[in-house]
C-alpha cells in the first residue's frame, strides 16, 4: 500500500514500521495553513519504508545512537557509549547507490546522511538500499533496509528555479532541517511565491570546488537549488544587472538589496546566483530526417557462410619470414668479408711507417711494460731506463749502479757523490789563506 505524501504519524491510517514523513507549515493572516515544503526528513529505526516525492529534497539520517543498541556487549539503560561507528549504502544487488543518492558522514563519531533528489524516471518502482553500519572498536557489523517508495508529485517540475550558493556551510550543516528552514524561510521573504519546494542541494567539491585550507573554520561550501511557482522577484533579477555583472567580472562583490536578509546566517555569492525559467525554454530535440550522410537501413545482418574455402599461407610465410631472412644473411656475408678479407695486416702498416716513429712507439712500448712490472712486484731493481748509460765526463760506458740482489728500498733518493764509483773530483774554490799539502 503506497501512502501519501502527506501521511504522517498519527493520521487515522498510520502503519507501525511504515514511513516516516513531516511536513513544514506556516501560518497565513486568515489563521489557516499553506504546505510550503515537501521535504522530506525520516530517522533510521528498522527496515522500513520511506515515500518521497519526484524532483523534492529527500534525507534520511542515519542515526549512530539507534546502532550503538546493536552491536555487543549491549549498553545498559542510561550508560554511555561513544563506539566509533561508520556506515556503508548502496544499492540492493549493485555496489553502489542510485545516480541521484548521495550520501556523506564527516567522521565515525556523527551521523550518517543520505540526500538527493528523486527523478521521474523511477516512480512507482521500489529502491531497496542495503545500509551496513560498523563498529570500528569491535569489527562488528548490523545491517538494515531502507525501502524507498517515489511518488509522482501533481508541481513536478516547478517553472521557475533558482540555484544558490552559500559559501559558510558545509553539506551536512545545510542538510539539517532547522538549517535548511531557516534558509527556505528567508528565501521565501525574498521570493514571496505560494509554492516553495528544496529541489537539490549539491556540495561544491562535487562541483569541482577546492577543499578550504583548515584555517578561520573556512567552509566547502554547498548549492542549494529551491522552485516555485511565480516569477523571480525584482531582489533575484538584480543580480543580472550590466553594473552587477560588470562587478562580477572583476570578481568584485555585487550590490544586492535584499542580501541583509540573508547575510545574519547565510553567506550567498550572488555572482554564482543561477535563475531558470523552465516555461521560456524551447525544446531541442529534433527530428532526424534521412537524407545525405545517413546510411539506408540494410536489413539483417548475414554472417558468412560455415563452409569457407582453405587458404594457402606458404606464400604469406615466404614473403613474411624468407626474404628478410635471406636480404639479412646477404648483408652479413658482406660485413664478414669486409672486416676479415681486406684487412692491411701489421707488417704492411710498419713498412710504410717511417724508421724513426717505429723506434718512439718501441721505447714507449718497453717503458710501459717495465712500469706495469714494477706495478706487480715492488722489490725488484730500478728499470734501466732511469739509470745514466754513459759517464757524463769520460764517456765510458757506466754497469749497473746495483746489482741483481741489491735492495732497492733502502737506496737513498739522492745519492752522494762519494757514494758514486768512477765519479770525477772537481776541484773547489780554495779560501784564503795559508794552503797545507
Amino acid at each position: 500500500m503506497l501512502l501519501p505524501w502527506w501521511w504522517e504519524p498519527g493520521d487515522p491510517f498510520a502503519w507501525t514500521g511504515q514511513g516516516l514523513g513531516t511536513r513544514r507549515m506556516s501560518p497565513t493572516t486568515t489563521g489557516t495553513f499553506l504546505l510550503t515544503v515537501y521535504t522530506i526528513f525520516s530517522k533510521v529505526h528498522s527496515d522500513r519504508n520511506v515515500y518521497p516525492s519526484a524532483g523534492v529534497l529527500f534525507v534520511h539520517v542515519l542515526e549512530r545512537e539507534y546502532f550503538k543498541g546493536e552491536f555487543p556487549p549491549y549498553p545498559k539503560p542510561g550508560e554511555i557509549s561513544n563506539d566509533p561507528i561508520t556506515f556503508n549504502t548502496n544499492l540492493m544487488g549493485y555496489p553502489d547507490r542510485p545516480g541521484w543518492l548521495r550520501y556523506i558522514q564527516r567522521t565515525p563519531y556523527s551521523d550518517g546522511v543520505l540526500y538527493g533528489s528523486p527523478t521521474a524516471e523511477n516512480v512507482g518502482k521500489p529502491t531497496i538500499i542495503e545500509i551496513t553500519a560498523y563498529n570500528r572498536r569491535t569489527f562488528e557489523t548490523a545491517r538494515h533496509n531502507l525501502i524507498i517508495n517515489i511518488m509522482s508529485a501533481e508541481d513536478f517540475p516547478l517553472p521557475y528555479q533558482a540555484e544558490f550558493f552559500i559559501k559558510n556551510m558545509n553539506v551536512e550543516e545545510m542538510l539539517a532541517s532547522e538549517v535548511l528552514g531557516d534558509f527556505l524561510g528567508a528565501v521565501k521573504n525574498v521570493w514571496q511565491p505560494e509554492r516553495l519546494n528544496a529541489i537539490n542541494i549539491t556540495s561544491a567539491l562535487d562541483r569541482g570546488g577546492r577543499v578550504p585550507l583548515p584555517i578561520n573554520d573556512m567552509k566547502e561550501g554547498v548549492y542549494v537549488m529551491v522552485g516555485a511557482d511565480v516569477p523571480f522577484s525584482s531582489c533575484l533579477r538584480e543580480v543580472e544587472n550590466p553594473q552587477n555583472q560588470l562587478r562580477c567580472s572583476q570578481e568584485m562583490e555585487p550590490i544586492i538589496t535584499c542580501d541583509k536578509k540573508f547575510r545574519t546566517q547565510f553567506y550567498i555569492d550572488w555572482c554564482k546566483i543561477s535563475l531558470v525559467d523552465k516555461t521560456k525554454q524551447v525544446s531541442t530535440y529534433q527530428e532526424v530526417v534521412r537524407g545525405e550522410g545517413i546510411l539506408p537501413d540494410g536489413g539483417e545482418y548475414k554472417p558468412p557462410s560455415d563452409t569457407l574455402k582453405s587458404r594457402d599461407y606458404y606464400t604469406d610465410f615466404l614473403i613474411t619470414l624468407a626474404v628478410p631472412s635471406a636480404v639479412a644473411l646477404v648483408l652479413f656475408l658482406i660485413l664478414a668479408y669486409i672486416m676479415c678479407c681486406r684487412r692491411e695486416g701489421v707488417e704492411k702498416r710498419n713498412m710504410q711507417t717511417p724508421d724513426i716513429q717505429l723506434v718512439h712507439h718501441s721505447a714507449i712500448q718497453k717503458s710501459t711494460k717495465e712500469l706495469r712490472d714494477m706495478s706487480k712486484n715492488r722489490e725488484i731493481a730500478w728499470p734501466l731506463s732511469t739509470l745514466p748509460v754513459f759517464h757524463p765526463v769520460t764517456g765510458e760506458i757506466i754497469p749497473p749502479l746495483h746489482t741483481d740482489n741489491y735492495e732497492s728500498t733502502n737506496m737513498p733518493l739522492m745519492q752522494t757523490q762519494q757514494n758514486l764509483p768512477h765519479q770525477t773530483q772537481i776541484p773547489q774554490q780554495q779560501t784564503t789563506g795559508k794552503w797545507y799539502p
